[in-house]
């Protein structure tokens, strides 16, 4: 049993996808040689973290009392292991979601009120990506919504706060973040495959079979390095994103050789590490723009 189960519970290794858009979008914004504003930088970092361990809890939650969890392989999940009763853990991603919402309200005050709808689809989409009587993380489509949000919404909304603006930079660059915070769903999926498919829930990679996730995870890993290198529009550093295809290479090796189950599991922490790398070069790749 972990020292504490609540810190195991909201998955640490997955907290890199929400620290990622922020550091991304905030140095997209000294780009423009304009002012950094670094309080809304840090209460965008803090409402980020907060979904992203809010969406944890609530997974947790929608999946053990749902019984999918009930054979899990990986990183323990509450209510399925029986560490944490299903009200608890559903108290936990309220009062998670309830905290972003209050950064979220502050952030909204200093930058714009449209930020509000924003955040609210944001927590709706985080809440029924697997709760709900019809729960759309088991139709296909939670790689499609972890780009979005953590993705496109995250990184943009961290410059818009600091810009009130909406470019094609801020676009481009939220691919690759997208693109790898993807990634680490889709091993995730691939690893839950065959328990997933027999209880019905049907992600993308029950949907594709298992070697059409593996190539969908691999054009993942491609998508997020093209989009960092077609970022040298904006700063010509971007190209130094390439030092780390290496890293990618050898991942995409690893998973195409067909790694299985429990085998899968170092490769969250390495994709994750991947992510935090890739976002940080490029991060630094638009600082040393200006």
């Amino acid at each position: 049993m972990p020292t504490n189960k609540w810190i195991a519970g909201a998955r640490p290794r997955t907290l890199p996808a929400a620290v990622a858009p922020v550091f991304v979008g905030t140095a997209l914004r000294h780009t423009d040689h304009a002012h950094v504003d670094l309080i809304n930088a840090l209460l965008a970092l803090l409402v980020s973290l907060a979904l992203q361990v809010g969406v944890n809890y609530a997974n947790d939650y929608s999946d053990g009392i749902r019984g999918t969890d009930a054979v899990r392989v990986g990183p323990i999940r509450l209510v399925g292991s029986g560490l944490a009763t299903a009200t608890a853990v559903r108290n936990a991603a309220f009062l998670t979601f309830a905290f972003a919402g209050i950064i979220g309200l502050i952030l909204s005050s200093r930058s714009s009120w449209w930020l509000v709808l924003v955040g609210a689809i944001s927590m709706i989409a985080a809440w029924f990506y697997t709760g709900g009587k019809n729960p759309y993380g088991y139709k296909g489509l939670g790689e499609i919504s972890v780009f979005i949000f953590f993705g496109v919404v995250a990184t943009v909304g961290s410059y818009v706060v600091q810009s009130n603006r909406v470019t094609w930079q801020s676009l481009l660059v939220s691919i690759p973040v997208g693109a790898l915070a993807c990634a680490l769903l889709a091993v995730n999926n691939i690893r839950d495959l065959p328990k997933d498919a027999l209880v019905g829930k049907k992600t993308l990679a029950v949907c594709l079979g298992d070697r059409g996730a593996r190539t969908a995870f691999i054009s993942l890993l491609a998508a997020a390095h093209i989009a960092s290198l077609a970022a040298i529009t904006i700063s010509p550093w971007s190209a130094a994103t390439l030092l780390l295809l290496p890293i990618s290479i050898r991942i995409s090796r690893g998973i195409w050789a067909g790694a299985k189950g429990a085998e899968l599991i170092p490769f969250l922490g390495e994709i994750g590490k991947l992510h935090l790398l890739v976002s940080t070069t490029l991060a630094m790749a638009l600082l040393a723009k200006r």
